[in-house]
């Protein structure tokens, strides 16, 4: 019998909650098993699958206890069959920590490595590698809650001989920079039983040292976007979540996108 990819990326999903529960069980690790929903998949400023097209993307987050370590798996695929073959797998193990709890200067930090494999193409045609470390000040700019962030991003093809590696150093090498800006907003709450809601306010800009999702087109070295956002979180009970979502990108460089976005995410999430 024949199996379509969508019924392969329900068992994967299936697969990676039912892993993380067993790992949870035996080596009390825990994390979150999930799928998220976006009407328009946009990374990093790019309009991935072209012509604001949805995506589904299960994902399953692991922690360590009392380690600092993580490990993250994202798939992103179309919806639209037409866009299949970009459907991209992200490998990310990290490591968390704190510095300076005292101080003003107090620092959250994460160090993290991402392997974006495609799989539908062969010998790593456009897989890329990316190191990242995001640093948080939750004490900086004496607000409660409001926390400015940076994160610096190195993306480099995983070998010379694939599209992204062929095309030179000026094709999916390079770096990116990301400062954000996020506060939790505390409104009431839209049932009876939630007397207060939080609305998780972000704000973003981006400069774009060379990243490209696929090294297909290089990009301008220049500031390329900056976003708006807002999630909340209902509790629907026995540790289960659901986050919708409402994002707003203002484009600013063409080799990056040509049009400004909206779009809208919904993700259901299974705590561990």
């Amino acid at each position: 019998m024949n199996m379509d990819k969508k019924q392969m990326l329900l068992i994967v999903v299936l697969l990676l909650g039912t892993t993380g529960i067993a790992l949870a069980q035996d080596a009390q690790i825990h994390g979150a098993v999930g799928l998220t929903y976006q009407s328009s998949y946009i990374w990093r400023g790019f309009d991935f699958f072209a012509e604001n097209h949805s995506a589904i993307e299960p994902f399953i987050d692991l922690k360590c206890p009392n380690s600092g370590f993580g490990l993250t798996v994202v798939g992103h695929r179309a919806i639209n069959p037409d866009f299949g073959n970009g459907e991209r797998w992200d490998y990310n193990p990290y490591y968390v920590g704190s510095m300076f709890a005292d101080e003003a200067y107090a620092v959250n930090y994460r160090i993290g490595y991402v392997y974006y494999n495609y799989p539908d193409y062969p010998d790593q045609w456009y897989d890329l590698q990316e190191l990242h470390t995001i640093l948080s000040f939750p004490k900086l700019l004496n607000v409660k809650g409001l926390v400015p962030s940076y994160v610096l991003v190195k993306l480099w093809p995983s070998n010379h001989d694939s599209l992204a590696g062929a095309r030179g150093a000026d094709s999916a090498s390079g770096f990116a920079h990301i400062f954000m800006l996020d506060y939790p907003l505390a409104i009431k709450g839209f049932m009876p039983e939630t007397p207060e809601q939080i609305l998780h306010l972000h704000a973003e800009a981006v400069y774009n040292d060379g990243v490209s999702p696929n090294g297909a087109n290089p990009v301008d070295h220049d500031w390329s976007n900056g976003v708006l956002g807002v999630t909340t979180d209902f509790d629907l009970g026995n540790s289960v979540t659901l986050t919708p979502g409402l994002y707003y990108q203002s484009s600013w460089d063409d080799s990056v996108n040509d049009e400004d976005e909206t779009w809208a995410t919904l993700s259901l999430s299974y705590k561990f």
